[in-house]
């Protein structure tokens, strides 16, 4: 891999993405500075620590700070190669926000040379890093910026979604393919050589609106296929119809792959990444929005049926609910369903409701102020005697029949087929 002997990078944001993308650039031998807002996450990466669950980013991280490779600023400054992973939230009305990026953009303009590389790394809808180089254009006369002069430009802009699972974020950073969208064929290649550096999927160029549009639909697939499955999870509920059996059978066709159901969809792109498509072409994006409704409603469909077997069970009878992340083995809450789901049940059941996150030391802020209490999984098998099981972690996998037997059970991942039925609930589906 080429080694960009004496550059500098700026990764613009230390989160989920900013963060591992940084140590492995620093990793290659690329002096990096990281550049956050929050004080906290500078002074505990420049102390070689993380200050976010990853497999194995805390050994990564406080090599690289030995090593003098990677350090955290709450300063942008000059360099070769400036990376934005700021986060795009959603807005009022679903909205994407690039609010975030276009700051990040303003504060490395000041900073520019030419040949310079900007690489906008965050989830955008398309057409925001046609506004990044606008607002960069604006705020730096003096400079040729891609799009907005004739000739060769004096800097290069690009557009590359990273495309990774939280838990795996450090391998696939590396293994997984990158799309790399240039403003113009010249801003592609110069971002391809830069990825090389530590990128060993194969870099495919394309054009920025192109690789916008491509990271929505990677998501964009995946919400519409998984509320076909939670979609076919309400058909069967309402006819009593066991959707593990028929997902399971259905599949035994050649050419039938239906995923699994579950109480929602979460994490900040499957959960949020479609809307960003619905706001750019509402008129032509139907079945995209009305999969994220579906996604959206499954967790309302949970919320009642738990509600209704809470009510029916003795007034003293504790209820567990196992899990508050938005995926297995990790500790991301970040639009998750199940917490959604513990808030609304806390609220109306108050300290009946026992929580189990063996990712969490502490609930998370949408349950402070509720009487939800966290305990450990051993002391939930002994005090509960109903359990809602809500994410699949592996150490809920581990728990034998004989710990669960007796216990009134609503498992909306199917994880315990063995569950026996107890007062007409399964672990599959609420009473009718």
């Amino acid at each position: 891999m080429p080694i960009a002997e004496g550059q500098k990078t700026i990764v613009m944001g230390l989160g989920y993405i900013g963060l591992p993308t940084a140590a492995l650039i620093a990793r290659s031998g690329i002096e990096t500075i990281g550049v956050d807002v929050n004080e906290h996450v500078v002074e505990t990466v420049n102390k070689g620590q993380v200050h976010l669950e990853e497999v194995d980013l805390d050994g990564l991280v406080r090599g690289v700070v030995e090593r003098g490779t990677l350090r955290a600023s709450l300063e942008v400054e000059r360099g070769d190669n400036f990376l934005i992973a700021v986060p795009t939230p959603l807005g009022a009305d679903n909205d994407p926000d690039i609010s975030y990026v276009l700051d990040a953009a303003a504060r490395i303009a000041p900073f520019l040379e030419p040949g310079n590389l900007i690489i906008l790394e965050s989830t955008s809808p398309v057409g925001t890093t046609e506004q990044l180089c606008a607002a960069i254009a604006e705020a730096r006369s003096d400079l040729k910026v891609p799009g907005h002069c004739d000739g060769a430009a004096d800097i290069f802009i690009a557009y590359c979604p990273e495309r990774v699972l939280p838990g795996r974020i450090l391998a696939e950073l590396v293994a997984n393919d990158r799309c790399i969208g240039g403003i113009t064929p010249r801003c592609a290649r110069r971002a391809m050589t830069f990825y090389r550096n530590f990128v060993r999927g194969e870099c495919v160029t394309t054009t920025a609106r192109a690789a916008e549009l491509v990271k929505l639909v990677e998501n964009s697939f995946r919400d519409v296929n998984i509320a076909f499955a939670n979609e076919l999870s309400i058909i069967a509920d309402g006819m009593d119809i066991d959707v593990w059996d028929v997902v399971r059978l259905a599949n035994r066709h050649p050419r039938v792959n239906i995923l699994q159901p579950g109480p929602g969809v979460g994490g900040h792109c499957i959960a949020v990444d479609p809307w960003f498509i619905v706001a750019g072409d509402p008129a032509n994006s139907r079945l995209i929005r009305t999969a994220r409704e579906v996604n959206l409603a499954k967790t309302d469909h949970v919320v009642t049926r738990a509600r209704a077997m809470i009510s029916a069970l003795p007034d003293d009878m504790k209820v567990a609910l196992f899990g508050l992340a938005f995926k297995p083995n990790i500790d991301d809450f970040r639009e998750s369903p199940a917490l959604d789901v513990a808030v609304a049940l806390a609220a109306e059941f108050g300290d009946r409701i026992a929580i189990v996150e063996p990712f969490a030391e502490a609930l998370p802020k949408p349950l402070a102020g509720t009487k939800a209490h966290l305990v450990a999984l051993d002391d939930a098998l002994d005090q509960c005697g109903a359990i809602i099981l809500l994410v699949d972690h592996d150490v809920f996998k581990s728990i034998p029949l004989g710990e669960r037997r007796d216990k009134i059970v609503y498992d909306t991942r199917g994880l315990w087929p063995d569950q026996p039925v107890r007062s007409n609930w399964t672990e599959r589906r609420a009473p009718s």
